[in-house]
């Protein structure tokens, strides 16, 4: 029997019903990254808006970012008491009000102010929607339904790569903004009415105790995972080179740098989310289907991409030539889904009523790594009065960090893999058919 036919006990059994209820959460989903990226289109449109240099502008993006990998672990101990409804409403409702703050913002306070509502929002979202695919799908299907979520994330970038940015230079910043915050509360109406925590028959086991101690007790029981952190580590090499490009400095540095037409470079970006979507289907199912991939593909990723950037920021001439800079945005749609495997790496490692808090560490990985690069380009920038070859030079430093973790990580965690994985079978053949 292959291993990815194996069912283990207490498995949700999947099906329309499973599909429906976690379309619903992957909506919010969706709509929380078109309110995130937005302003990724926007970037030049708030430094003209607000009188802000480079610096300033990644501010932003960092505070958003600081808020949102703050609230990882606090929103897996959220998601891990009270359930993924609860959880996702409250997040609709912060980054709906972050996203019509922004839109009505008179200055760069208030504006910063509502990025960082609307990251507190965001960062609830994801971490809820994982939660909800291993209440309503089989283990088996873990990998998929995790990439698929990615992939829907992706589709949210999409929107704001295609359609936000026309509607802000068709509409302006206001109608433009504004307009968008309506699609929070659609997904709010939703949860609300139609949400699900889990299958009938399937309610998780009551946590008698929720004060500090419980509290402690989840952080320390997933961190001593080794898989826990190798995840976290994963996540942290591989998402942070797209997330950079595609949330704030992409589009700068293809008009600025590059000397594209916003048009042009719109569509570059485009090409990354595109990318990252076919890709990250590809991932899935290989993952899916042979489980010792997972390492070779993150690994084989944070390469390509490290390979690529270098030629790209040192090719002799101006530009870049059009093909190079096509071949990056294709390479940097491998980010995302790469980062997706570093769940893979903390969904086994740890038990259903911590997969919330253990999901929460490992996606504070990849958005330290993209806040830490976000300030240290913006600083960069100033300081070499726009030289983007040595400001985009932070990527490899923070890429060779995670990468001499992983390897110190890779063989505990294998190990304990092995042993959980044999005690599951083990279990499942004494369950009675």
């Amino acid at each position: 029997m292959s291993r990815s036919s194996v069912s283990l006990p207490g498995d949700p059994p999947g099906g329309r019903r499973a599909v429906a209820v976690w379309s619903i959460g992957v909506s919010v989903y969706f709509v929380a990254v078109i309110f995130r990226t937005s302003l990724g289109v926007a970037g030049l449109d708030a430094a003209d808006r607000f009188h802000v240099n480079a610096s300033a502008l990644s501010t932003f993006s960092i505070l958003q970012l600081l808020v949102y990998a703050g609230m990882q672990i606090p929103v897996g101990l959220l998601v891990d008491s009270l359930g993924t409804k609860k959880v996702l409403s409250i997040g609709a409702v912060l980054f709906t009000a972050g996203q019509l703050g922004f839109a009505f913002s008179p200055s760069y306070g208030t504006a910063l102010a509502s990025r960082a509502l609307l990251g507190c929002g965001d960062a609830m979202t994801f971490i809820s929607v994982l939660r909800l695919g291993t209440r309503w799908f089989p283990v088996r299907r873990g990998p998929l339904v995790a990439q698929l979520a990615g992939l829907v994330g992706m589709a949210g970038n999409l929107v704001s790569t295609l359609v936000l940015a026309r509607l802000l230079h068709g509409i302006g910043w206001t109608p433009a903004f504004a307009g968008s915050a309506l699609a929070g509360v659609v997904v709010l109406v939703l949860v609300l009415c139609f949400l699900k925590d889990h299958p009938e028959g399937y309610e998780p086991a009551p946590f008698p105790h929720r004060g500090a101690a419980y509290v402690r007790k989840q952080i320390a029981a997933s961190w001593r995972e080794p898989g826990t952190r190798l995840g976290l580590w994963v996540h942290f090499t591989t998402q942070f080179p797209a997330m950079v490009f595609l949330l704030l400095w992409g589009l700068p540095f293809l008009v600025q740098a590059q000397g594209l037409s916003r048009a042009t470079a719109g569509e570059l970006l485009t090409l990354v989310v595109l990318s990252n979507m076919v890709i990250g289907l590809v991932y899935g199912q290989i993952v899916a289907r042979h489980h010792a991939a997972r390492l070779p593909l993150a690994l084989g990723t944070v390469g390509a991409t490290a390979v690529v950037w270098a030629a790209t920021l040192v090719y002799p001439a101006e530009h870049a030539p059009m093909w190079l800079l096509v071949v990056l945005c294709a390479v940097l749609g491998a980010c995302g889904p790469a980062s997706m495997l570093g769940f893979d790496f903390a969904r086994p490692a740890n038990p259903p009523e911590r997969q919330g808090t253990a999901s929460g560490i490992t996606n504070m990985g990849g958005f330290v790594a993209s806040m830490t690069t976000l300030f240290a380009v913006g600083v960069l920038l100033d300081a070499t009065g726009d030289d983007y070859s040595v400001a985009f030079s932070c990527v490899f430093v923070l890429q060779a960090i995670g990468v001499s973790q992983i390897l110190r990580l890779r063989g505990r965690a294998a190990r304990r893999e092995r042993e959980r994985l044999v005690a599951s079978r083990v279990e499942t053949v004494h369950v009675p058919a």
